[in-house]
């Protein structure tokens, strides 16, 4: 039984007319409170309990007001519409939505078709389909997200991290590191064809093991349909990439294959290690007939999901002989055979006779050039200022993403090459002009750091060069941020690879919290450097005068500044000319 304490009463129980003026700091932690327990509760194997927490969360108004605001004010996607055509809701409707997305409400309500778009995948010339839900859908499956993620970060292997609070790309790759660097070994480097649209509908809502009212609006989400142009069809397997609940339901669908890889192998034949981040995965094992035997236990299993593997991305290499070494998520893992100098060494301090490395990949590296190369075609009749800016907005990305690795030499190469580009759009825009007026017009030699492209503003072009190479710490075990241990994830969070120095800087000053709202960032919380003196009312951008905010606080202070200047102009008296 659920006990109802003073803790588990929701602390709003009545509508407010102002959004603002919500108290959202009693909101987050009443139902942080609740994914708590229902943590505990997966962790101990109470299903039962887990269940009535669970409806107790997504009936309680405070979820489903966050629910709304992540939707509404903190999601990258919130302006993009779905087939209902809403992109954006004054506070007024979001009040009214949360009121909606009740599930006794949600129960009496068909879902919608999503509406298709396609990307382009990258350094590809093939698109990928999206699913956007409409604006109600998607408070809809936010809120069935909050009571659903806690219970399954409960229960999800170790050494899955794609598309999970609190992990990410980069303690896949530590944790690969991790596991060949005393050893060579043969590898599984595996793909899985098209796993979001090919998952079968009832064996994910088997696996789920829901209670019937969750499970009943996970399927009609899952059969909603697909709306393409102006042509209609229905959905008969897969979960629709775009949807707030699409990637945790992918994870559930493939939770499962690390244990059922283990129970395939004895003691005597070594068991593999399998490291997985959404439908990618690598598997190690010493001998080639493991990994044989690994690829066909993985392949058995899919089939129960309606799955396969792609032959074309699926491969058995050896991290040091032959064809060594694979690529994964746009790094290069490799083991290189290297002299007693600066070769490795085990536990025990012997030579191992190889160096592991992880760099960026060639592909990734070709692809990045390929944006920029993009962008100043794209600029080439723009300002000096403005192609900067550009540029600088994907040079950070990329190299904070790759600076965890051995990645200076790829750095140096990706200079290089923009130079040369850089050397051409300069020469397009004045082809009568010499090299050495070129070259005193748009580079300058700045001290410590060489010739550098800068603008007559003063603003710099950043090098690859420039940022710094830092190891990253791999998450504990399966340390999740429903554990309650705010401290350790705030930590983590300030040292999170693609932090830039400023908001790193800033989370250390204000201890992981929040200025505004008083509370820990989190794993998945959208961050936004604040002004505290507005710039155009004489503020400075300099760390004194900065702070680190939700975006949905950021919007309330910027709405609260805005309605005091409304104020502060319409009291001005008007005096007519004379």
């Amino acid at each position: 039984m659920v006990s109802h304490s003073k803790e588990t009463k929701a602390p709003l129980e009545t509508a407010s007319e102002d959004w603002a003026m919500l108290p959202w700091r009693k909101l987050e932690q009443y139902v942080y409170r609740l994914q708590k327990r229902i943590y505990r509760a997966a962790g101990r194997g109470n299903t039962q309990a887990v269940h009535r927490l669970q409806q107790l969360l997504t009936r309680s108004r405070a979820a489903r007001l966050l629910a709304v605001r992540r939707v509404t004010q903190d999601n990258q996607g919130k302006k993009t519409a779905g087939v209902d055509g809403i992109a954006s809701l004054p506070p007024e409707a979001r009040l009214s939505l949360a009121e909606t997305i009740h599930p006794k409400r949600q129960e009496k309500r068909k879902p919608q078709a999503v509406r298709r778009v396609w990307i382009p995948k990258p350094g590809k010339t093939e698109l990928r389909p999206l699913g956007i839900p409409t604006m109600y859908d998607r408070a809809c499956q936010t809120l069935a997200k909050q009571a659903l993620e806690p219970e399954w970060e409960a229960r999800f292997e170790a050494n899955s991290y794609g598309f999970r609070p609190g992990r990410g790309q980069h303690d896949a790759i530590e944790a690969i590191f991790n596991v060949i660097k005393q050893k060579s070994k043969w590898v599984l480097d595996a793909d899985v064809r098209g796993c979001f649209d090919h998952i079968d509908h009832q064996a994910l809502l088997s696996k789920l093991m829901t209670y019937p009212a969750m499970r009943r609006a996970v399927k009609a989400w899952l059969e909603a349909g697909v709306v393409d142009g102006t042509e209609s069809t229905p959905t008969t397997e897969g979960t629709p990439q775009g949807g707030p609940l699409s990637p945790l339901l992918a994870n559930v669908a493939l939770h499962g294959l690390e244990i059922r890889m283990a129970q395939a192998f004895t003691s005597s034949e070594g068991r593999p290690i399998l490291i997985r981040y959404a439908d990618d995965f690598v598997a190690f094992h010493a001998e080639k007939a493991g990994v044989e035997k690994a690829k066909e236990v993985v392949e058995t299993w899919l089939q129960d999901i309606g799955l396969e593997l792609k032959p074309s991305k699926t491969r058995v290499v050896h991290t040091l002989e032959g064809e060594a070494g694979f690529n994964f998520l746009g790094m290069n893992v490799r083991q290189y055979p290297i002299g007693k100098a600066h070769s490795g060494k085990n536990g025990q301090g012997k030579l191992l006779g190889f160096k592991t490395l992880i760099k960026p990949s060639e592909e990734a590296i070709k692809r990045h050039m390929e944006e920029v190369a993009q962008i100043i075609r794209e600029n080439q009749a723009a300002s000096q200022e403005k192609l900067i800016a550009d540029l600088n907005r994907v040079i950070k990305g990329w190299t904070y993403y790759h600076r965890t690795v051995v990645a200076s030499e790829a750095f140096a190469r990706c200079d290089n090459q923009l130079y040369g580009m850089l050397r051409r759009w300069a020469r397009f825009r004045h082809p009568n002009k010499g090299a050495r007026w070129i070259a005193r017009k748009y580079w300058a030699l700045k001290q410590g750091q060489g010739w550098v492209f800068q603008a007559p503003d003063g603003s710099t072009l950043r090098k690859h060069g420039w940022t710094a190479i830092r190891r990253h710490v791999k998450v504990k075990g399966a340390a999740s941020p429903y554990d309650g241990n705010l401290s350790y994830w705030a930590q983590r969070l300030k040292e999170h690879p693609m932090l830039g120095t400023r908001t790193g800087l800033l989370l250390k000053d204000q201890r992981g919290r929040c200025l505004s709202c008083g509370l820990h960032f989190k794993p998945g919380d959208v961050m936004e450097i604040d002004h505290k003196l507005p710039l155009h009312l004489g503020g400075e951008d300099r760390i004194p005068n900065l702070q680190l905010l939700h975006r949905h606080c950021h919007d309330r202070k910027t709405a609260t500044i805005d309605t005091q200047l409304a104020r502060e102009v319409a009291a001005v008296p008007v005096t007519e000319a004379v």
